[in-house]
């Protein structure tokens, strides 16, 4: 019993049918011999086939659909086959030859098996339900180009598509995926569909324009093995420098040139990964003329290629080189290694086989009818079974029709070497694998991959060349994101990339280096003792504390002279006590800042300055009480005599340290850090916590201090004899001075700067104290000590009361 397939491929005629195309024709035989001598695979039923050339004509494409249904080509609508009748037909035809022969199919429901490209379009119009697509999806083909441009770090690449639904839908998904990696396409152009080629008179496709000159790598995306004249072109134009990536429907047959150096050499090919299939070579190097003497097309190579003769009776071949093969062929003649559409051939073949076992298995599981089985069909019934039918091939490939099943394709990258011209070898360089993790789905070899002519190493393919270290990228306006120009980094910003697209800020711990590449660590610093600054102060402050004790020790020693006993003497000593504390809390600004010193910074400074402030004002109310009372009540000379200005002093201190213990209770001073002070360093200083604290602890001494100058400034007409008054008024007129000076330049100062201002301030202001008020009776008891007698005392009071 025999059963027919018909293979419909294209091809302009039967003797001018593409090497490639017979391949398909081969592997079509190959499949259907090797079927028929399968044990397994329909026993006792042999497979037969016809073969149509399809001709990019839309009237010859319907005639061989019409001698496919009836054998002839008079009456439509009538088979006047008796015997053979085609069960399935498998197609390698485009979209646009589909939907001429796609309705008329239809109507008899008859199977199409298509070995081409896979078609989301076929899979889901409604005037092809009775077609099947063996290839597999090739979603992942996009991918697969958009990684071997990030690895090769292409970003500006030329696009050449196929005129179409397929181009156009390829065309949509490269872009997106090109836009998500920053690729931009530097230009598109379109190539006509096989059937435009072939009908109409087409102007060449200009490769060298100026737009395509500047970009290096191009993508070729074909829908079809058939006629074009892309190949054609770009092989008269000479175009050797650049690098083609194109899909597996390119075919190098039409790319053959007469230059020494062709035009295609290192193309890289994306070919859907399969096995190879035994025996395959085998059968090609074994047919030929003699033992297919029906196919015509095979015996017009032979005399083509092995230098035959023909018979002057029987037109047969004679004198052919002996054991002639195709396997003998150079690659450029014919190519044994089965190609993409060839091994969908091989599986359409199969897919049919299989799905015809399987409905004349379940035939024969039927019931007898008349003592005989009912083996008769229509190709029709075939179907159910195209439709469900998943198996394995020879090769171990999975084969399966159902286009929610399929996966999509993992693709191997075949470089193609044709130098010399002739060549025509792929070689495989790497494999794309969508299935696999993300970094690792493209593997390849770069040390076998061979380049363009004239190309010694991985070219370059960009808009802009790229930012380097320290610079951003910045869009140039009205052009492609690929096409920018490099501006450097901002302050303490960096780009540690190539190609960034924004610079990154360095932390507050960090800055930026000068090349702007990297970020470095700030140096800590602080007003420490080593600096110049801090050993300038510290030298300060330990002079003026050991003058301050001199002076100390110097009354002490004259405690009983007139003019130390003069204003109280024990005053004169709480002063410079605490004129000693105030030098010496200027120390506890020094130094790498921790908890402690900070709280004590602040509250010594408030309470030490306080009693100074308060001792001073205490004094001022004694040189008053001691020479404006004259006449002084009872009361008035009680408070004298008792001391009880010398109160004031504990009373200050105690609403100064409320004060200070409120601020410590609240939100007390802490170590605090700035970073942006200085470039390079992180300056540790510490934070004065309430700021409202701070300064009511300041306003409060700056308003003792106020009050004292006041009283002092009433008092200064006095007589002078061992008074104090104007000196006092003096002092705190220094004292005052200083501290209204502090403010505006402390707001003004930052980091270091400000705590040696505040240093200052306080060094300052005791010095003035202690300069204003003691230095003048330091001088008499040192250099005129004759002016501290008691008796010239008298006398100059004496005179003063005398005075008119």
């Amino acid at each position: 019993m025999g059963e027919g397939l018909t293979h419909v491929g294209p091809g302009p005629g039967l003797v001018l049918l593409l090497s490639s195309n017979y391949q398909h024709f081969l592997a079509f035989v190959f499949a259907i011999e090797e079927i028929n001598k399968s044990p397994h695979l329909l026993p006792n039923i042999s497979l037969g086939y016809e073969f149509h050339n399809l001709l990019f004509s839309r009237r010859r494409t319907l005639e061989s659909s019409l001698i496919l249904l009836s054998g002839q080509d008079e009456i439509p609508n009538y088979s006047c086959r008796r015997e053979n009748k085609s069960i399935a037909m498998l197609t390698g035809i485009s979209w646009a030859t589909a939907t001429q022969i796609g309705s008329l199919l239809e109507l008899y429901k008859f199977p199409q098996v298509s070995f081409g490209s896979f078609d989301h379009m076929m899979s889901e119009h409604v005037n092809f339900h009775s077609l099947y697509q063996v290839a597999p999806k090739d979603a992942s083909l996009v991918l697969g180009m958009v990684s071997l441009m990030l690895h090769f770090s292409w970003s500006w690449v030329g696009l050449i598509i196929i005129e179409g639904h397929k181009g156009l839908q390829f065309l949509s998904d490269l872009r997106a995926e090109m836009d998500k990696k920053s690729i931009c396409a530097a230009f598109v152009k379109f190539i006509p569909t096989p059937l435009v080629s072939y009908t109409s008179n087409l102007q060449p496709l200009d490769i060298l324009t100026r737009e395509t000159s500047l970009v290096n790598v191009v993508i070729i995306y074909y829908d079809t093995a058939g006629l074009n004249e892309v190949n054609y072109n770009i092989g008269q134009q000479f175009v050797t420098w650049r690098v083609w990536v194109t899909n597996a429907q390119w075919q190098p047959d039409m790319a053959g040139t007469k230059f020494i150096l062709d035009s295609f050499h290192g193309t890289f090919i994306f070919s859907s990964h399969h096995e190879e299939i035994c025996g395959f070579k085998n059968f090609v190097q074994a047919a030929n003329p003699f033992k297919y003497p029906e196919d015509t097309y095979l015996t017009m190579y032979w005399y083509n290629h092995f230098h035959c003769s023909f018979s002057d009776t029987d037109c047969a071949l004679k004198n052919c080189t002996s054991n002639a093969s195709l396997a003998w062929l150079p690659l450029n003649h014919f190519d044994p290694a089965m190609n993409d559409a060839s091994y969908n051939i091989y599986n359409a073949v199969y897919a049919v086989a299989h799905a015809l076992h399987d409905m004349l298995l379940q035939q024969a599981q039927r019931p007898v009818v008349e003592s005989k089985r009912v083996m008769a069909f229509s190709a029709w019934q075939l179907h159910p079974f195209l439709k469900n039918i998943q198996f394995n091939n020879p090769a171990g490939d999975q084969v399966n029709l159902d286009n929610r099943k399929k996966l999509n394709s993992v693709y191997d990258i075949l470089n193609f070497w044709n130098f010399p011209e002739g060549l025509r070898l792929k070689v495989n360089v790497g494999i794309f694998s969508p299935s696999a993790p993300l970094n690792q789905q493209l593997s390849l070899s770069d040390d076998v991959i061979e380049w363009a002519p004239w190309i010694t190493q991985s070219p370059s393919s960009v808009c802009s060349e790229s930012c380097n270290l320290g610079f951003r990228k910045s869009p140039q306006e009205g052009k492609p994101t690929c096409c920018f120009v490099c501006i450097p980094c901002p302050e303490n910003e960096i780009a540690n990339n190539t190609d960034m697209e924004q610079c990154v800020k360095c932390p507050d711990n960090q800055y930026a280096n000068t090349q702007k590449s990297h970020c470095l660590q700030k140096a800590v610093t602080f007003l420490a003792y080593e600096d110049p600054l801090g050993q300038a102060l510290t030298g300060m402050a330990v002079i003026l504390t050991v003058l301050t004790s001199a002076v100390l020790g110097l009354f002490v020693k004259y405690r009983d002279t007139p003019i130390v006993r003069a204003n109280n003497r024990g005053l004169s000593y709480t002063l410079l006590i605490s004129l000693t504390c105030c030098f010496l809390c200027s120390l506890l600004f020094i130094g790498r800042p921790n908890t402690a010193t900070c709280i004590l910074q602040q509250t010594t400074f408030g309470v030490v300055f306080t009693v100074a402030v308060s001792t001073v004002l205490a004094k001022t109310i004694t040189v008053v009480l001691a020479f404006k009372v004259t006449s002084p009540g009872r009361r008035m000379r009680q408070w004298l005599v008792s001391g009880a200005p010398n109160f004031i002093i504990p009373i200050c201190s105690l609403i100064q340290l409320t004060l200070c213990g409120i601020w410590m209770g609240t939100n007390p001073p802490y170590i605090d850090t700035e970073a942006h002070t200085k470039h390079g360093h992180i300056i540790i200083v510490c934070n004065k916590g309430s700021l409202t604290a701070f300064y009511c602890v300041l306003g409060y001494l700056g308003s003792l201090a106020l009050v004292s100058f006041s009283v002092a400034f009433l008092a200064r007409n006095l007589p002078d004899t061992f008074n104090e008054a104007k000196f006092l008024t003096f002092s705190m007129l220094v004292f005052c001075s200083v501290w209204v000076t502090f403010l505006p330049v402390y707001h003004s100062s930052k980091g270091k700067v400000m705590v040696a201002m505040e240093i200052f301030s306080i060094l300052a202001s005791s010095a003035g104290l202690l300069g204003c008020i003691f230095v003048p009776k330091c001088y008499i008891i040192l250099l005129r000590p004759e002016r501290t007698s008691l008796q010239e005392f008298r006398d100059k009071t004496h005179l003063v009361r005398k005075r008119p």
